[in-house]
């Protein structure tokens, strides 16, 4: 019970940090987005937060300005429409870090499930709707097993097995296992939910 109140102290003081750290970078990745591709900066989303509430989600433009998002189109790095730019910056996870700042407000938190659009929201299942009883994060359990390489419903056993099972140590190590993802890519680290130590964890947990 004690965990959520300090985690969001975590949040705060760190997203604050890291803001600050990065701002270099920020002006850097601007200069490249608005020097290679016509359009806005950001891409500007309104998506799902903590029980559904909507909030905006900002991240630097990684697609052609005239590419229109499918909601059940699935996004990976050799997309046609992710400019070369684009490509990089998701391969590095810069495109998502402006997130900070929701971090910082309190729409996010640094690790969490991936916040979802609205139209994805609305129709979640009752199963599905577990992921929105914490913050939607910039990182999660989902992104550093396989995020996009695997299906949706893979993600949301992750996604809801890290909701029941919140605390210090699961997020170090998704902190942690971000870092070696970012470095060597998620198609290496996927595997189905059932396939996992997490799976294993849960099958033990129910025949006690």
């Amino acid at each position: 019970m004690i965990y959520p109140h300090l985690k969001r102290v975590i949040d705060i003081a760190v997203s604050t940090m890291v803001i600050i750290a990065l701002t270099p970078v920020w002006l850097l990745a601007a200069a490249a987005v608005k020097s290679t591709s016509p359009g806005p900066l950001f891409f500007v989303q309104t998506r799902g937060g903590r029980h559904g509430r909507p909030f905006k989600a900002l991240k630097f433009r990684t697609m052609r300005a005239d590419h229109r998002h499918d909601p059940q189109e699935t996004v990976p790095l050799s997309h046609a429409a992710i400019t070369p730019v684009g490509r990089w910056l998701r391969r590095t996870k810069l495109d998502e870090t402006p997130q900070l700042l929701s971090v910082l407000i309190g729409d996010m938190s640094l690790i969490g499930p991936r916040p979802t659009i609205m139209e994805q929201v609305n129709a979640y299942s009752d199963f599905q709707r577990r992921r929105l009883d914490v913050r939607p994060g910039i990182t999660g359990l989902a992104q550093v097993n396989g995020n996009t390489t695997m299906t949706w419903d893979e993600r949301i056993k992750y996604d809801v097995y890290y909701v029941d099972h919140l605390g210090p140590w699961l997020d170090l190590h998704i902190l942690l296992k971000t870092v070696v993802v970012i470095l060597l890519g998620e198609a290496r680290f996927a595997r189905p939910f059932e396939q996992s130590p997490y799976a294993k964890r849960v099958y033990v947990a129910q025949q006690r």
